[in-house]
């Protein structure tokens, strides 16, 4: 495959600087991925690569994040609570599906989870420095692609709040990308943004909207954030025994914005 990497730096909204500035690290964390310019340039990323027919994965480390974006977007997720029963179904829609092209996963996906159509990688949120986590998630669209291309048939972005912790901890990442010799490009989120068609609005465009997302991240229990990450890092270890309990098949699970609303593309 040939990868093409790209940084996109997404700027903070005012209203969630001014609460990243006042806030402890777990709710800063979280305002970083929750950010609404991030979320409209993984929305916007979205629709590019389906348009062209590509096989997308969303990675987020915070799993708040990735419930709201999947549900938000009406694409299929998969995380330490996903039965193993639903794990495969989507699975398989993924691999064979034309109306399946994207997938939300957590870090249970960066070693446990095999998808080798996927030819585009989309970080939301990300473990630190880590550059075995970049290895790994890169590792996922290196296999041979069928699609005969002059430039590039695989694509790995990594979405970073400006101006926050995450461009400290995008640095290392990025600096493995380049010793490894894989081209890299930095993007602004509003170039991106600029291009979205105005009769088809990106989700959290009105700033109403963007302040009801505000108040659900401060409304979040630091407490059940630290629980969340401990119970995801638990799966990630042991992915054959995770917990089936939250967010199971039997909650509306990966879908929670209704599988039938023509969203899961």
């Amino acid at each position: 495959a040939r990868v093409q990497c790209a940084e996109v730096w997404c700027e903070m909204t005012p209203e969630f600087f001014r609460e990243y500035l006042r806030s402890k690290s777990a709710h800063q964390n979280l305002l970083c991925v929750m950010n609404p310019s991030k979320f409209r340039s993984c929305e916007y990323l979205l629709r590019f690569h389906e348009e062209r027919g590509d096989k997308v994965i969303v990675f987020s480390d915070d799993v708040f994040a990735l419930k709201k974006y999947a549900k938000k977007l009406k694409r299929p997720m998969i995380y330490g609570a996903t039965s193993q029963n639903e794990r495969m179904i989507w699975l398989n829609e993924f691999k064979t599906s034309g109306s399946h092209n994207t997938i939300f996963i957590s870090r249970v996906g960066d070693t446990s989870i095999d998808l080798p159509e996927a030819n585009v990688i989309i970080q939301i949120a990300f473990q630190g420095s880590s550059r075995r986590q970049e290895a790994q998630r890169l590792g996922r669209i290196l296999r041979p692609k069928a699609r005969a291309t002059e430039g590039p048939n695989a694509f790995f972005y990594t979405l970073v709040s400006r101006d926050t912790r995450e461009v400290y901890f995008s640095r290392g990442r990025q600096q493995f990308l380049v010793d490894q010799g894989y081209a890299f490009q930095v993007i602004q989120s509003g170039l991106l943004l600029g291009n979205n068609d105005p009769a088809n609005p990106l989700a959290y465009s009105e700033r109403s909207e963007q302040l009801e997302l505000l108040a659900e991240v401060l409304a979040v229990n630091a407490d059940a954030i630290r629980d969340e990450l401990d119970k995801e890092d638990a799966a990630a270890r042991d992915p054959d025994h995770a917990d089936v309990g939250v967010g199971g098949s039997s909650s509306g699970g990966a879908w929670g914005g209704g599988v039938g609303s023509g969203g899961g593309r």
